[in-house]
């Protein structure tokens, strides 16, 4: 995404992450800057971790971090900050990636985007258009959620926005047949990134996730590689119902990479760790608000840093 946002990127980050960090930070810290290190302590701690929704994994192992790090008397609120960052830190460098659709020797580059209504999935899409096209990339928006109207307007307003082009059809017509002529229309005529979205799904909605996989087959069909990235966008103000939304598309739909939107709308952010540590695709973007310069690649140290209220 861009690299010169209106204001820091980690200031926007911490400020979204406040609700976050003021929850998950306030009584660790004052428990470990008032007493030596204790197994109550301790258990404060993974309690704290829990509520934050770090899932009881990742809890587990940054206490057991804690336990050899020895907090003696003279320990300060900043001291505390810096070991909880980098506990959660280590949690999540192992799941972090690079989107780069421009970077990978591939025209046009497909990226199908995946994920429940509400998740930020059609908004997510629209400012990585407008990142692209800033860059002088030829986009085309594809809108295969041809179920809702609304979710058509929405794509169509935010091409217009990015400057991109847009492919659509009528109500309920045929979501792979959009994708199919859109994608040989794209190659016909130079385009460098395909956008594709997709209708939203749940896991009881067996027969949207049937039309996700056709459409991922008959895009096959045109390129055994396509589509070349599939994001699943998730909501991380509905907290650890996004761990299970991740492990049903993950299964399903040949996830390559994880967008976590909202983090400025939930005291909650902690989520984000054990969507990376159950997930087989990494974390690759994130968002804190609605400006395009909200999405930002996904920086697992500055994340743990933002999450507990560390300044830059």
């Amino acid at each position: 995404m861009t690299d010169t946002p209106k204001k820091g990127w980690f200031s926007r980050l911490s400020e979204g992450l406040s609700r976050s960090s003021k929850q998950m930070t306030e009584q660790v810290v004052a428990t470990f800057v008032k007493e030596p290190l204790s197994e109550a302590a301790l258990e404060g701690l993974e309690e704290h971790l829990l509520e934050s929704d770090l899932g009881p994994a990742a809890a587990d192992r940054i206490v057991a971090r804690f336990r050899d790090l020895r907090f003696g008397k003279s320990t300060d609120e900043r001291e505390v900050k810096i070991a909880l960052a980098e506990a959660v830190a280590a949690e999540l460098r192992p799941n972090q990636a690079t989107f780069d659709p421009l970077g990978q020797g591939i025209k046009p580059f497909v990226v199908l985007f995946v994920g429940v209504n509400g998740s930020g999935k059609t908004t997510t899409l629209g400012k990585i258009a407008a990142d692209l096209t800033g860059k002088g990339a030829k986009v085309m928006i594809v809108a295969c959620d041809t179920f809702r109207a609304a979710a058509r307007e929405q794509l169509k307003v935010w091409a217009e926005r990015a400057g991109a082009d847009f492919e659509s059809r009528r109500d309920g017509a045929d979501p792979a047949g959009l994708a199919f002529d859109a994608y040989t229309k794209a190659r016909a005529e130079g385009y460098d990134v395909v956008l594709i979205d997709t209708a939203g799904r749940l896991q009881n909605k067996q027969a949207l996730m049937d039309e996700l996989l056709k459409i991922v087959r008959v895009l096959k069909k045109i390129d055994p590689e396509a589509p070349h990235e599939t994001l699943l966008v998730l909501d991380a103000t509905v907290g650890r119902n996004a761990l299970a939304q991740e492990q049903i598309f993950g299964r399903a739909a040949y996830v390559s990479g994880v967008v976590m939107t909202k983090l400025d709308g939930t005291a909650r952010g902690g989520v984000l760790v054990p969507v990376a540590n159950a997930s087989d695709a990494p974390i690759k973007l994130i968002g804190v608000g609605e400006g395009i310069e909200d999405l930002q690649p996904f920086d697992a140290d500055a994340f743990a840093r933002s999450l507990v209220g560390l300044e830059d």
